[in-house]
Formats: structure tokens, sequence, C-alpha cells
């Protein structure tokens, strides 16, 4: 069930809420603390664009394999858009570009019980009909300034949910090696050397090989070695 409501300060955490099932969605008009990832604020014009959070219940995967969820969740995106004429990637971890321009961005915080996911929230901002963004942003771009038309809202999330419910019916019946091979396709810059920034501030050249189950992102390097990095053991130079 879609449930609608005017201003809060982020749809995830309501989305926490116990009364809230498999498949529940808080969809937001205005958010007044929405996160992105890397601890960064997602702001969003009201009335413009998408803020949402759909509540997952994945309790058959492996806590090792979590990231598999977010395969599912980004895919259905693209696919989603691609229904819709636009051509996108998945920049790792989980933004969704147009080109070299930020559509969308996925926060997916999860809950675990023993060694399985027992719930996971993923939360989800589109930009589709706004035209104007604040000059801070390095990158974004819209749905209605890809294609040149409005949007309606209800309509796209309604387009989603249904490709999430076929991306998640792929990876709840164990085809884990289909949505490997569908994410690694989609991979924003894969196969291409591109400069990443680590921890220590250095910046080196690599080329994107993969991304493990595990979310780990592989990449090969100017010596030849091939190394595996997690979340915030490096980044994309834009």
């Amino acid at each position: 069930m879609i449930h609608h409501i005017d201003l809060t300060a982020s749809t995830n955490d309501d989305a926490r809420d116990p009364q809230y099932r498999h498949g529940d969605v808080v969809w937001a008009e205005e958010q007044t603390a929405g996160r992105g990832q890397r601890g960064h604020v997602w702001s969003s014009p009201k009335g413009e664009n998408l803020t949402f959070s759909v509540v997952l219940e994945p309790t058959f995967l492996p806590a090792n394999e979590q990231f598999l969820l977010s395969e599912a969740v980004a895919l259905a995106l693209t696919d989603t858009f691609a229904a819709h004429g636009i051509d996108t990637r998945i920049k790792w971890t989980n933004d969704i570009y147009a080109g070299d321009r930020k559509l969308v961005g996925i926060l997916i915080e999860h809950n675990l019980s023993g060694g399985t996911l027992s719930r996971s929230v993923a939360g989800i901002g589109i930009n589709v009909n706004q035209s104007a963004f604040d000059p801070a942003l390095p990158n974004p771009v819209s749905m209605a300034q890809l294609r040149g038309r409005y949007f309606d809202r209800a309509t796209l999330l309604n387009a989603y949910l249904e490709s999430l419910n076929r991306r998640y019916a792929q990876l709840e019946a164990g085809d884990k090696d289909g949505l490997q091979r569908d994410y690694r396709m989609r991979l924003y810059r894969l196969g291409e050397e591109h400069p990443y920034r680590f921890p220590d501030g250095t910046t080196a050249p690599a080329v994107m090989e993969g991304v493990r189950p595990s979310g780990a992102l592989i990449l090969r390097h100017e010596d030849g070695a091939v190394r595996e990095y997690l979340f915030k053991e490096v980044e994309f130079v834009l």
C-alpha cells in the first residue's frame, strides 16, 4: 500500500514503524531531513520529484549477500527509466546516472535477524519534474530535462513498484547470477579507466571490472593488480 503524506522529516525513518509491512511505501511530498549516502542531505522542492521509501522483508537473504537486494532495487529503476525512453547506468554503490549526471539517489538501511536480513528500507529520491537545481550540486538532472516533458509522479511510482516486484521475485527465486549479470552490464564506467580517490586522499587510475555479491567493487590498477574495495574504501572522482 502507498501511504502518501505531505510533510515528514525522513521517509526512511517513518518506514521503520512496525505498522508498515513488506511492500508498503511511504511517499512524502516534502522531507525536512532526508538522507543520502556518505552522510549527505537529500533535498527536493515540494511537489516536483519523488521521495519515498519501500519496506522489504527479505528474510531469505543471507546478511553477507545483502548487496543483492541493492542490485534488485537499482535494476528496477533502470528498467523503469528504459520504459520511459531514458538510458541510465548504476553508479556504485547505488546512484542512478543518465550520462554523467545524477538522476536518482538511493539509501538502503537493513535490520538483521541472526544470519539473514529481517527488514530493509529502501529510500529513493528521483528527480522527476525539477527544472532548476541548487548550483552547489555538482551534476543533477531530471527526467523532465532529459525528455522535455512533464511526468505524472503517481504513475511513475506505480511503474517503478511493478519493476521492483519483478526484480525482487528474481532475487527470491534465487536467480543471483541473473541479477549480478544485469547489474554488471548496467554499471556506470564499467571497463573504462578513470581516477578513484582513496581514504588517505590520494587518487589513482583504475579500470572497473565489476561488483561482488558482497558489494565490493573490483578494480584493476595500472600495475595489473586486481583489488576489491568496500563502501567508503574508495570513491569516484567525477
